[in-house]
């Protein structure tokens, strides 16, 4: 076996497994997130009918209006969108000390539990078996590394 060859699965084990790791700490890091806004609107809530402006694959554009008559559009959506349309009418909480944080009435970061875990599910999915399948490549090498060692002959592939 090269030590190239070498190099190369190693480095590919560390990337799979890096790759995999941060895909991880990051749905984490977004659950951990989630509760933090849900428990600061908790914090000071308060609740308002907003207008479902625009809705895409990961976030719905909201409009409401606060009781002291300021009209609010969250830049980032609100939070938990799923199964909204544009156009329709929906009960927000928000934050009172922070209007643009809002969320859908009645949901919460349990909202997000299986999104993030399907997500970190499939990368674990995809991960696991590349790096049986680069450790199983690195062991045949080295066992034909070895044959051809104690035979004094050329390695075969």
């Amino acid at each position: 076996m090269s030590r190239r060859s070498e190099r190369a699965r190693r480095i590919g084990r560390v990337a799979v497994l890096g790759v995999a790791s941060l895909l991880t700490v990051m749905c984490v890091a977004l659950l951990f997130g989630a509760i933090r806004d849900d428990n600061a609107i908790g914090s000071h809530p308060g609740t308002a009918t907003a207008t479902v402006e625009s809705v895409s694959f990961d976030r719905a554009i909201v409009q409401y209006q606060t009781p002291d008559g300021v009209l609010h559009s969250p830049a980032t959506g609100v939070l938990y969108p799923s199964g909204l349309a544009a156009g329709q009418l929906v009960l927000i909480e928000y934050d009172t000390t922070n209007p643009d944080l809002a969320r859908v009435a009645g949901r919460s970061a349990t909202h997000a539990l299986v999104p993030l875990g399907v997500t970190v599910l499939v990368v674990w999915l995809i991960a696991g078996p590349v790096l049986w399948w680069l450790r199983r490549l690195a062991k045949r090498d080295q066992a034909v590394a070895a044959r051809a060692t104690a035979g004094g002959g050329p390695a075969e592939s």
